[in-house]
């Protein structure tokens, strides 16, 4: 499987790890050079969530 970009945002609100992913950081403050959607669920993160 590809790695995804680390300039990939993400904006999923019901992510459980939304506030500690740099993928949302980047979305929220218009940095991303694209915004996805990548699965993580109020249960569990995402397989593409970046440490801040």
């Amino acid at each position: 499987m590809a790695q995804v970009p680390e300039d990939i945002g993400c904006l999923n609100e019901e992510c459980i790890a939304k506030d500690d992913c740099k993928r949302q950081e980047i979305a929220k403050n218009k940095t991303a050079r694209e915004i996805q959607e990548f699965g993580g669920s109020q249960a569990k993160k995402c397989g593409k969530f970046i440490q801040k």
